[in-house]
């Protein structure tokens, strides 16, 4: 069976290959790319990020993927976002002034100062819905967490897990054919390589 193609943004900021090499270890084709041409073969997209928010709009502007970000998510393929690439699908963040993408309608708020910020550790999740990403995971799934904001959307049904952090935290967001995480599931052993596992699964069986 051939492995389906993964189109993993690179923008040209922060660690983008350890996404694309977790990808590629639970069976993916994972290409990190800014070419166009690719993304539009490939049967899933993810968009990574790690740093300030207004700096990786930029760059993924720079790099002229804004619209291939939008292109992606009409298709109706799979599209991942991941820390602060999941940030980059809101419309706009409190860490700065740059227009997010908008894909979810909502703000990136700051988290609790009344803990260390940011919340650097792992953490539990709770588990909102019945999302086929978590199958196998468990009720209560460890991930690790690096960051100082997070997802607040217009539309609360759209948060699928949360976390505790000195309040809640909203962890994970699904809007349709869009996934996204505020924690890193490469770095998030055996729950962050299921969850990655069970996203190219359903690319191999759309079924």
């Amino acid at each position: 069976m051939t492995a389906p193609l993964v189109a993993v943004l690179d923008y040209g900021i922060g660690n983008l290959r350890s996404a694309q090499k977790a990808l590629e270890h639970v069976g993916a084709d994972a290409r990190l790319t800014a070419d166009p041409a690719l993304v539009a073969d490939a049967a899933a997209v993810v968009l990574p990020g790690v740093g300030a928010f207004d700096a990786c709009m930029r760059a993924l502007r720079d790099a002229q993927l804004e619209a291939v970000c939008h292109e992606s998510v009409a298709s109706g393929r799979p599209f991942m976002g991941i820390c602060v690439g999941m940030q980059m699908l809101f419309s706009r963040s409190d860490e700065g002034d740059a227009a997010g993408l908008g894909i979810i309608p909502g703000t990136i708020r700051w988290i609790t100062d009344q803990l260390p910020r940011p919340q650097m550790q792992w953490n539990q999740l709770h588990l909102h819905t019945a999302d086929p990403l978590f199958a196998g995971l468990g009720d209560s799934p460890w991930v690790y967490f690096v960051h100082s904001l997070h997802g607040v959307p217009d539309d609360p049904a759209t948060v699928a897990a949360s976390c505790d952090y000195g309040g809640t935290v909203n962890a994970v967001f699904r809007a349709d054919n869009v996934f996204a995480t505020q924690f890193h599931p490469e770095k998030s052993g055996a729950a962050g390589l299921a969850l990655l596992r069970n996203f190219v699964a359903a690319l191999e069986d759309p079924s």
